[in-house]
């Protein structure tokens, strides 16, 4: 007699368990997931961590170039010291250092006020200042001060703050606004076109002839408006923006809910007596997650380089804060003398846009139900 093995039942997989792995068959797509990742989380949390604030000024370290061992250079010090001997209004005679001290004399024609070394406290470059000694008639004075070592792994801006912490706050700015954006955009987009698709007839051409009236409105128009209304609050300023690209989300769900109302499943809903709305939240909607999150990823990028135009136009962002936008257009103007003003943050910020595209790419393969 033959035992017969019951073989076990196959376990079928859901759509989006499918799109899953064949996301994480896409190397390139989830090299950049893991890029995004991590770069949303140095610049939330790098700042932090930086020896500088993003707002600090030194103005003995203006336009000064990347490096990676620690500032002054030993060129450097002699330089300093002029600069503050020249405040303190007294002629520099000798100095030299030990024991990672700097010892420095000066000389002047009047009595010497000994309250001069709160300049050397004073200066980005030395600390700590102190008396050696003093000549009888008071016409020489000898004073020492440690050397203040800075780090710019970036170099420093025109006005001598620190790239590393500014392209990291940027880069804050920039994310934090093209999610904002992009999520209010695709909010409204997808009520709106879903609505729209789903209703059909006359409701649809309506809301379809509003979305075409908007599109003919020039876009610089809307933004000037909106920093009338709302003032320099980029969050409130980006916030409309991303009510203002809602259109080409409200055509795309549009389409898409005008095939989906057509299929059987739907068909069996209404004969069943389901509401329009529960048909829309049941049915509608979540099969048009696919697209949706595709299109997203393709409008974050869309709402930064929107961003970076503005910021560039001087209808952004505006100091003290800052953007990869403003970072650029300020590198921009200085590319002939001080070039790291534009690498950084263009690197920063074209990597990231090439990996939302590739991500954005890896998404429409995986979701794409005609490669399965």
């Amino acid at each position: 007699m033959t035992d017969i093995t019951a073989s076990a039942p196959v376990v079928g997989r859901s759509l989006w368990a499918d799109a899953l792995a064949r996301l994480k068959a896409n190397r390139a797509a989830m090299f950049s997931l893991f890029y995004l990742t991590l770069m949303a989380l140095v610049c939330v949390f790098g700042p932090n961590f930086t020896p500088h604030a993003y707002t600090t000024i030194y103005p003995d370290y203006v336009r000064t170039q990347p490096s990676l061992s620690a500032y002054p250079k030993p060129e450097m010090i002699e330089t300093a010291l002029q600069d503050v001997v020249r405040r303190m209004r007294a002629d520099l005679e000798d100095w030299h250092e030990q024991d990672e001290r700097v010892f420095v004399t000066i000389s002047s024609p009047k009595t010497i006020d000994e309250r001069v070394t709160r300049y050397l406290d004073r200066s980005d470059t030395f600390d700590n200042a102190r008396i050696e000694s003093k000549s009888p008639d008071g016409l020489k004075l000898t004073m020492s001060a440690t050397v203040k070592k800075q780090y710019f792994f970036f170099g420093t801006d025109n006005t001598g703050r620190d790239l590393l912490t500014r392209t990291l706050m940027a880069g804050r700015v920039s994310l934090s606004i093209g999610l904002l954006a992009g999520c209010v955009a695709v909010a409204i987009g997808v009520l709106y076109g879903a609505t729209a698709g789903f209703l059909g007839g006359k409701t649809d051409e309506v809301m379809m002839r509003i979305v075409d009236v908007l599109y003919s409105l020039p876009f610089i128009f809307f933004v000037i408006m909106l920093v009338v209304f709302f003032g320099r609050n980029f969050v409130l300023m980006f916030l409309a923006v991303g009510a203002v690209l809602w259109l080409d989300m409200a055509r795309i769900v549009r389409g898409q809910a005008l095939s989906i109302r057509r299929q059987e499943y739907v068909q069996a809903a209404e004969a069943l007596g389901v509401g329009s709305g529960g048909i829309l939240r049941r049915h509608i909607v979540p099969n048009l997650l696919g697209p949706v999150v595709i299109y997203m990823t393709l409008l974050v990028p869309q709402v930064i380089i929107l961003e970076s135009f503005l910021s560039f136009l001087g209808l952004g962002v505006q100091e003290p804060m800052t953007s990869w936008g403003v970072l650029i257009s300020q590198g921009a103007k200085n590319i002939g003398s001080a070039n790291w003003l534009l690498l950084f943050p263009a690197f920063f910020l074209v990597s990231t846009l090439f990996a939302l595209n590739f991500v954005g790419d890896g998404l429409r393969d995986a979701l794409d139900p005609k490669d399965r």
